[in-house]
């Protein structure tokens, strides 16, 4: 489809999902793959991105975060991992928990999917979620301080179209996670159950979640856990973000 008809079309399918899709998590099916999702609802979850524990040990797996955020009387509603990361399990890119910038913004040119660009970035601030083209995110930090943020790549959905280097019946497929905006501010997490091209997934989420905007955050190792919807509680991650009951 071409773009100018990509972002046309948001706005009728942003309606259909605002009225059909609740929050929480939930499967659907899509062109022939079925998606694992989480909506989480900004008045009533908590989104929180964790890296290392107090003693600066990796969390790396689902298991393990789990474990630390129910040790915390926390209620797990989901955890997923939060983007690209180096062989000893370093963000990639930008990473800021709890306010504090751990890792700075990265816009060096480079090959594979983080360099695709535009790449982007998922953070939270006191006014909610968001996604962001990386070049973007200056803009917005001055008007309020950062909470949490992950940089990843590439932008599946920039304002309404698909990213220009998706090609439609594209053969390179792989397990696919990313994380978008709906209409209503809500921060949609989606996995692909079986391999999809990166053109399908990111139709995904402007045709059946209603988000101008979404970020791929990874591929094949990608796992979600959501209590009765996917048990994957393993993982080798860097950073990982989880969603609790506020």
């Amino acid at each position: 489809m071409p773009l100018g008809l990509i972002a046309l079309a948001i706005s009728a399918f942003a309606i259909i999902t605002d009225e059909k899709v609740s929050d929480g998590g939930k499967t659907i099916d899509y062109k022939g793959a079925t998606y694992n999702i989480f909506i989480a609802e900004p008045s009533k979850h908590e989104i929180t991105l964790h890296w290392k524990d107090e003693q600066g040990n990796l969390y790396s797996s689902i298991k393990n975060l789990s474990a630390a955020l129910n040790k915390q009387n926390k209620e797990v509603l989901m955890i997923t991992n939060a983007g690209m990361y180096t062989p000893s399990n370093a963000p990639v890119g930008l990473y800021i928990e709890n306010g504090e910038q751990l890792v700075p913004i990265n816009t060096r040119d480079g090959s594979g999917n983080f360099s695709l660009k535009p790449n982007g970035i998922f953070y939270i601030d006191n006014m909610g979620a968001h996604v962001t083209e990386t070049s973007k995110y200056g803009e917005d930090i001055f008007k309020n301080p950062t909470e949490f943020a992950t940089q990843s790549g590439p932008m599946l959905v920039i304002d309404g179209a698909i990213h220009p280097a998706f090609k439609e019946g594209s053969s390179n497929v792989y397990v696919r996670s990313g994380v978008g905006i709906d209409s209503l501010g809500r921060a949609v997490f989606a996995i692909s159950k079986q391999p999809v091209n990166l053109y399908t997934f990111a139709s995904l989420f402007i045709q059946q979640l209603g988000c101008q905007n979404a970020l791929y955050l990874d591929g094949a190792i990608s796992l979600m856990y959501t209590p009765g919807v996917s048990e994957q509680k393993g993982g080798d991650f860097g950073p990982i973000i989880a969603i609790t009951s506020k």
